[in-house]
């Protein structure tokens, strides 16, 4: 990781799990800057991913996860009809449009951590064939599990941008606080 994540204040492991979950999270928001939409669209390899596309499917999929969770209902719920619209912009979405959408998810699931009683509270997941049968998961599992699905798509956005126009993560954080990097 090209950034620093702060330490937690002494005994914060909510404050410490979300500082890392953040750090994921501006790896790929970073991965968009000074692109134009049809650069953030774009798949510049073998792959369907694109910027942009990994953009929404991670913001709705944390919402899925704040939303099992919650045990409400997703508002955004995808079917296998609508799967791949999660890895594309369609209509008239928008970059902008898709960061400010994060934005408030990410306000929501903030707030909703530090509501809980417990890190230790948990949720069930849903039927699916990689969960086990009636098992739930806690709080914190949430958490680790939103850095790892964020890392992951961290790294195919640093593959991707890398692809369009050679900038890495180095340049990106550099670019974001104003700076060039080397």
């Amino acid at each position: 990781m090209v950034t620093h994540v702060p330490a937690e204040a002494h005994g914060d492991e909510r404050g410490a799990l979300l500082a890392f979950v953040e750090a994921q999270r501006g790896a790929i928001r970073r991965s968009v800057l000074g692109l134009t939409e049809e650069q953030a669209a774009s798949r510049p390899s073998a792959s369907e991913l694109s910027l942009s596309g990994l953009l929404k499917h991670v913001a709705e999929t944390e919402l899925g996860w704040l939303r099992r969770a919650q045990q409400r209902t997703n508002e955004r719920e995808r079917t296998e009809e609508t799967w791949a619209d999660s890895f594309r912009l369609v209509g008239d979405e928008t970059v902008p449009g898709t960061l400010a959408f994060w934005d408030e998810v990410v306000k929501e699931t903030e707030a909703f951590i530090h509501s809980v009683p417990s890190l230790n509270d948990t949720f069930p997941l849903p039927p699916a064939p990689w969960f086990p049968k009636d098992a739930a998961v806690s709080m914190r599992w949430l958490l680790l599990h939103l850095v790892e699905e964020f890392a992951r798509h961290a790294g195919h956005a640093d593959i991707i941008r890398e692809s369009l126009d050679g900038k890495g993560a180095f340049d990106l954080v550099a670019l974001e606080s104003g700076e060039s990097w080397g």
